[in-house]
């Protein structure tokens, strides 16, 4: 029986090439099966990704932070009867606003962006309700 199997698989591969012109067509497949020289070219890119991975790194290492950000500014009274009276950065500043709310739960609960402002934050802001990234610009106003 083991026989009869090995010609049952010989006549589909024997019909394939039967179409025309049986010998230029497997001589086709051959070649292209035989050509790794493909996967060279592949490895050709990946040779490739390092060198930018390490010109991605370099930018990072090369990073400072930009001195205007860093200075000590004065916040105004409002201002400071939420973050104190003591002159800090403005990366500080956003810090400790950041914080209050967070343990106020002045965060709307649907729409994380939006800040809903207490009495406190009401006479910074001067509306109900904030967007994060207009809070930022509003508290700038309170820094001299």
């Amino acid at each position: 029986m083991a026989a009869a199997k090995k010609p049952a698989a010989k006549k589909p591969a024997a019909k394939k090439p039967a179409a025309k012109k049986p010998a230029a067509k497997p001589a086709a497949k051959k070649p292209a099966a035989k050509k790794p020289a493909a996967k060279p070219a592949a490895k050709k890119p990946a040779a490739k990704k390092p060198a930018k991975k390490a010109a991605a790194k370099k930018p990072a290492a090369k990073r400072t932070p930009n001195a205007a950000f860093m200075k000590a500014m004065t916040p105004s009274a409002t201002l400071a009867a939420i973050i104190g009276h003591a002159p800090m950065p403005r990366t500080e500043v956003t810090k400790k606003i950041w914080e209050y709310i967070k343990k106020n739960k002045l965060q709307d609960a649907v729409n994380k962006r939006m800040i809903n402002a207490d009495a406190k934050l009401r006479e910074l802001f001067q509306k109900a309700q904030v967007s994060m990234f207009e809070m930022t610009k509003l508290i700038s106003n309170h820094l001299k």
